[in-house]
């Protein structure tokens, strides 16, 4: 009977063949993404990464408008604008834009028929948002917002966490 190909080497062999399928995969991995190693080692990744995700933004959510902090700040001071919290319930209760609506993402699903929307006009300015300016759930919203046929949906990019920073009006529980 026929033993292994690893049971005839010796252990040495075994942890230099080991060690050099590591540093294959580690040459590989390196070549593969060094565009990212270079950019981190010079520090700036998280602005590269930023750039990548405004990229990606601006081509996959290209039919949203999106607004500033002050935009959004005016468009609250106006009172004519529906604000709709995209975040999950307990976040919104936990604390919210004051005069918010809570549209979370369980009930996305059953979007026309939820409750803040329900006999809502179609031409009602709107305005999302999320937690920070790293979630997207306020444009993944919008679309959907757009796609139901409302068509004044703006999307605030800089979300819960810029609002409440800037010391805007917050509120506690619906």
């Amino acid at each position: 009977m026929e033993k292994g190909v690893l049971k005839k080497i010796g252990l040495r062999q075994q942890i230099w063949l080991a060690a050099g399928i590591v540093l294959l995969a580690a040459a590989l991995g390196l070549s593969k993404h060094w565009t990212l190693v270079a950019v981190s080692w010079r520090g700036d990744l998280v602005y590269f990464l930023d750039a990548v995700r405004d990229g990606r933004r601006a081509q996959q959510y290209r039919e949203v408008k999106s607004v500033t902090l002050e935009e959004a700040h005016a468009l609250w001071q106006g009172g004519q604008t529906l604000f709709i919290d995209a975040r999950p319930s307990w976040d919104y209760e936990e604390l919210h834009i004051q005069g918010a609506v809570n549209v979370p993402p369980e009930s996305w699903a059953i979007l026309g028929e939820a409750a803040p929307l329900a006999g809502l006009q179609k031409d009602r300015q709107i305005l999302v948002y999320c937690s920070q300016e790293s979630c997207d759930d306020a444009l993944k919203l919008a679309v959907r917002l757009k796609a139901l046929g409302f068509r004044q949906v703006l999307a605030f990019i800089g979300g819960f966490r810029a609002w409440d920073e800037a010391g805007y009006p917050v509120a506690t529980r619906p």
